[in-house]
Parts: structure tokens; C-alpha cells; sequence
């Protein structure tokens, strides 16, 4: 029988000071740990906890540095520079961290010649694509971010995994009152949704993922053991293979089989790319023009049983809404480890609970 995970609704400013100092008692600098500490809030708040791009990383990262898979002092240098590109060796530091020193990079080089385009290597994971995407919008830019990972989706036709979720995003400013993101992995799921779905209870549909030994199963436990499956089939592994073409392979990182086989080097790679509107028109128009599609989507005859047509972005500015004003949702299980954590590392930041969360979706 299923049954919904208990949650606690967290104060965001409280939960964003606990996130911070967490990561400078990790040993970030403080300039550092609030980039990281912000994104993780900006993903908490935009995305299903089951995802697992959130505040839960805190404990993740904890592991990571302690064991020295991840540096988090490391350098961040560029290796070759043009007008509109830039290579960049992250060192094998805080990929989230290298990500937005890049996005940055990027957004420079299109105000200066109209885009830019940065690659970055010898980095780790970075979180969510859309993180880095919407860094570009707040200096009139679309923000382009995709990574590889490890080789968690099987190729068509194979029943190993040789590609990453390769999660992309692109996001472009509207007149709504929310900019329009996408933000998607290449493959159907992931396995932080799978674990989700075994603490409820609750079957998977047949298309996330297969067994080691190649077969259909809707038993998420099952699929654990076995890879990813792309979305749209052939499809899906086509673009996860490219993505590998436009990341490890062009930056000379690693691709394929290699990131995350070596604990020592995570060796994971990036591509950031930001396009300044105002060398096409005038950001305001553009912003009109985006609004006018997105009226245009959200006006065509539903299909039976839909109550509403969305467009990319709105479901998360919607759950950021509802997030920053009545409380963070947190898994009761993340948040007992969270304070356990503060108190293995000192930290002066309380993390309490303002009560049960009782919303009916997430």
C-alpha cells in the first residue's frame, strides 16, 4: 500500500543560513559556500525532493570532501581563451561552484561580442542544469547549461550504461512573471525518483529503466541495479551520446565510462553558453515576444482529462511560490540527518521545523 513521506516545513532563510555555514565548515571560502548554499535552496525549491538536487547534497558533499574526492579549495583557471570562448579547468573542485564562475565567463563574452560559450573540465557534479541557466537572465541573456555524468543510461539496444542523465537546460526571459526553463535529463528518470517510489510504495512506469539483465520491470528496486533508459528511446541515448561529444570529449575531460570510475578525479565536464538578446532587439520585445508564444501554448483545446497546458518553467516558478511563502518542505529523514550533521560540525545556525507540511502535491 502506498503512503505519502513525511515532511516538515523549514523557515528558507533559516534554511539557507544552516546551508552556508555548512559549507564553509566543509572548508569553503564564505564567498564559495553561499554560491553553493544558493543553489541547492534554488533547487529545493523548484524541483520534487525526490530528485535529490537539494539541500541533501549538504551530507553528500560532507562524504565527498572528507574523502577527498572533491577539492574544495581548488584553483579554477582558464586554460585557452578567445573572444567567445573559453576552456576552463575546474581542478576537480566543487563542480556547482565552477559552474557559476563559468556562466559568469560566458555572460561576459556575449555582452562584449553578442554570445559566449564556455566549456569546463576536470570538474564534478555541478547539480541542477537549470541553476546555471537562469544565471544568464538576470544580465539579459539566454542561458544555456548541459554536463555529463556517470554511466548510468544503457545505449539503445544494450543493457549497460555508457552515458550519463546528461541533464540540459535553457533558460529564456518572458513577460509572464516567470522566465520560461527548460530543464530536463536525458534520461526518463532518475534513480532519486526511484527511491522515492520505494519509500512510497509505488510501482514505475516500464520506460525509466531496465534490469542488469535487459528486461521491462516497474519494480524500482529492481531497476536500481540495472542502467537508465533515454527519453524517446534511440532518441534520448542519441542526445545523452552528443552531449558527451560537446563536454568530455571537446574539453579533453572524461567521456563515456570515466566520470566518477576514479574517486581521486571525478573528471566530469560542462558546457555553458550564454546569448545576449539585446544584440537581436530590445529585451523588453523579446520578453513581449516569449509572453505572446506562451499565451499561444497555454490557449490550445485540452486534450480530455488535462485541466491546463504548461510551458517550460511554470510548474517550478509555481513551487518556488508556494515554497518561499508557507515553508521548505523537507523530508523528515533528510532533516533529522541535517540537524545530526550541524552538530557534528558546530554549526551555530538552528535548523527547526515549523511544522508539518500538509500540501497535497510537491
Amino acid at each position: 500500500m502506498s503512503q505519502p513521506i513525511p515532511m516538515t516545513n523549514v523557515d528558507l532563510d533559516q534554511l539557507r543560513a544552516f546551508v552556508s555555514e555548512g559549507f564553509e565548515a566543509l572548508g569553503l571560502t564564505a564567498e564559495d559556500a553561499g554560491i553553493f548554499a544558493n543553489a541547492l535552496i534554488f533547487s529545493e525549491l523548484r524541483f520534487h525532493p525526490g530528485q535529490g538536487q537539494g539541500v541533501a547534497r549538504l551530507r553528500r558533499y560532507h562524504e565527498r570532501i572528507g574523502n577527498g574526492e572533491v577539492n574544495p579549495r581548488a584553483d579554477w583557471s582558464v586554460v585557452k581563451e578567445g573572444p567567445a570562448l573559453a576552456l576552463v579547468d575546474a581542478h576537480n573542485g566543487i563542480g556547482t561552484v565552477a559552474a557559476s564562475k563559468a556562466m559568469a565567463l560566458a555572460v561576459k563574452k556575449a555582452k562584449e561580442g553578442g554570445i559566449g560559450t564556455v566549456i569546463v573540465r576536470n570538474s564534478t557534479h555541478y547539480g541542477s542544469s537549470a541553476v546555471h541557466a537562469c544565471q544568464a537572465l538576470d544580465q539579459g541573456c539566454i542561458g544555456i547549461a548541459f554536463t555529463n555524468a556517470g554511466p548510468e543510461m544503457a545505449p539503445w539496444g544494450g543493457r549497460e550504461g555508457v552515458t550519463g542523465t546528461n541533464p540540459w537546460s535553457i533558460a529564456a526571459p518572458s513577460d509572464q512573471g516567470f522566465p520560461t526553463v527548460l530543464d530536463i535529463a536525458i534520461t526518463t528518470a532518475g534513480k532519486g525518483m526511484m527511491n522515492w517510489l520505494i519509500r512510497e510504495g509505488k510501482k514505475m512506469p516500464l520506460d525509466w529503466a531496465i534490469t542488469p539483465e535487459g528486461d521491462e520491470t516497474d519494480d524500482p528496486a529492481a531497476a536500481l541495479k540495472g542502467p537508465l533508459l533515454g527519453i524517446g528511446g534511440h532518441k534520448g541515448y542519441g542526445l545523452a551520446f552528443m552531449t558527451e561529444a560537446l563536454t568530455g570529449v571537446l574539453s579533453g575531460g572524461g567521456f563515456g565510462l570515466k566520470p566518477y570510475s576514479d574517486p581521486n578525479k571525478l573528471d566530469v565536464s560542462h558546457y555553458f553558453q550564454a546569448i545576449d538578446i539585446s544584440w537581436f532587439m530590445d529585451p523588453e520585445d523579446y520578453a513581449s515576444r516569449m509572453g505572446e508564444f506562451v499565451q499561444m501554448a497555454k490557449s490550445r483545446a485540452l486534450r480530455p482529462s488535462f485541466d491546463e497546458i504548461l510551458v517550460p518553467g511554470e510548474q517550478e516558478a509555481r513551487r518556488t511560490q508556494a515554497k518561499s511563502a508557507g515553508g521548505v518542505p523537507i523530508d523528515n529523514v533528510v532533516l533529522a540527518d541535517m540537524q545530526a550533521l550541524g552538530k557534528e560540525l558546530g554549526l551555530k545556525t538552528p535548523l527547526d521545523g515549523l511544522g508539518p507540511y500538509t500540501g497535497a502535491t510537491l
